[in-house]
């Protein structure tokens, strides 16, 4: 990886108007630092940003050595999934709420991006899922996740019926909500809201979280990264049922369809500080150790 950044992408929150003046302060520091900056167009949309280029998406994957990502953890699971395939590393500067993945402060930019492209940062590599529908052994859909995949019913009251197997073998049949299959950076979102274990980022592995389980014997299960998760909707459940990625991705589901969930081939580089603590992310976040 090029220290230089050379190339810097800007992407920000989809439609926030308020977000026009903090972009065209970071476009104009970086262009101070010598660095072409572009900006991302689904990004530009109902902004004025001066003396910048604007550029698709899959333009910044070939072209530029960075990205960085203004908004909350969900435009970053955004960029993360379409830049995926072309190795191009993220900063998160948080404008959202929580920023367990946009951990640098819209306050602190200038002084933390400045350590970034002096060469001074910890890289951090995390693991996404590429997530396959099959019917009748034809592929419908796939798709990327960062967080999590979550099979899950729809609309409905009633219980979801499915089965599960992992690299071919029968792990159980379920009457549930649905399932989170969610990597080490998903685990610390709706699979820990659903009673899972925090893992550290940087394992390689996947936990699966039962959603309101009918049987309360079944419990959140940690498995390798390189496991192969498939997931057979019963014909004798009745409820509806679609399958999401990271919240933002959904597709619906019938009776005999196959859900794959494996390990993507490649991995998200994010850039963080010097600084950086991913148990001090924790403490703050999740408000370890307040007093009540």
């Amino acid at each position: 990886m090029k220290n230089s950044f050379a190339t810097i992408a800007l992407i920000g929150k989809y439609a926030d108007s308020e977000l026009g003046a903090h972009l065209q302060a970071v476009a104009d520091y970086l262009q101070q630092q010598g660095r072409r900056v572009v900006l991302d167009r689904g990004t530009h949309n109902g902004l004025s940003i001066e003396h910048v280029e604007v550029i698709e998406r899959e333009q910044i994957g070939r072209e530029c050595d960075l990205a960085i990502v203004m908004g909350g953890d969900g435009t970053l699971l955004n960029a993360a999934r379409s830049l995926a395939p072309y190795d191009v590393p993220l900063v998160g500067i948080n404008r959202g709420r929580l920023g367990f993945l946009t951990d640098i402060h819209a306050d602190q930019f200038t002084e933390k991006l400045g350590e970034i492209l002096a060469g001074r940062y910890q890289c951090e590599e995390r693991l996404l899922l590429r997530m396959q529908i099959l019917r009748d052994d034809v592929i419908l859909s796939e798709n990327i996740a960062f967080n999590d995949v979550v099979v899950h019913k729809w609309e409905e009251a009633r219980m979801l019926e499915f089965e599960t197997f992992i690299d071919g073998a029968f792990v159980n049949s379920q009457r549930s909500d649905g399932l989170i299959i969610a990597t080490p950076t998903g685990s610390t979102a709706y699979a820990l809201s659903g009673g899972g274990p925090i893992l550290q980022s940087s394992l390689n592995a996947i936990v699966m979280v039962p959603i309101c389980p009918h049987t309360l014997s079944l419990r959140p299960l940690c498995v390798s990264g390189d496991s192969r998760i498939e997931i057979v909707i019963s014909e004798s459940g009745h409820a509806r049922s679609q399958v999401t990625c990271d919240g933002q991705i959904n597709l619906g589901l019938i009776a005999n369809d196959r859900v794959l969930i494996q390990r993507y081939d490649k991995t998200i580089r994010l850039l963080h500080p010097e600084d950086y603590n991913y148990f001090e992310i924790l403490r703050r976040k999740l408000r370890w150790g307040e007093k009540l």
